[in-house]
């Protein structure tokens, strides 16, 4: 009943995950992946969060900042295909910062 314990749960799950990366088990792998989704839904009941809704506005969040990535890049007449990581986080970063000032 205790969020916090929630917490120590994702952790225990994150490593469970990295353990599997290690062993190279693409099955156990997504086993422990779906442990730790039904960890994360367990956080977001404990504050009443629809887990669905919210990875749905994840979603959409994700769309709105990839978009002006596509947005930026395409006024410089380049696609994402053609930009380095580094030019990829710095304009997602600049899409955060105005998401933040936005109204």
């Amino acid at each position: 009943n205790d969020p916090r314990a929630v917490l120590a749960k994702l952790r225990e799950e994150i490593d469970e995950v990295e353990a599997e990366l290690d062993a190279n088990d693409a099955e156990r792998v997504a086993g422990e992946v779906g442990d730790l989704l039904f960890a994360v839904a367990n956080l977001a009941r404990h504050h009443s969060v629809d887990p669905e809704a919210a990875l749905r506005d994840a979603n959409a969040k994700f769309e709105r900042r990839f978009a002006h990535i596509e947005s930026r890049l395409g006024e410089a007449g380049r696609a994402p295909a053609d930009a380095t990581l580094d030019e990829m986080e710095a304009l997602w970063s600049e899409a955060k910062q105005r998401e933040r000032e936005a109204p």
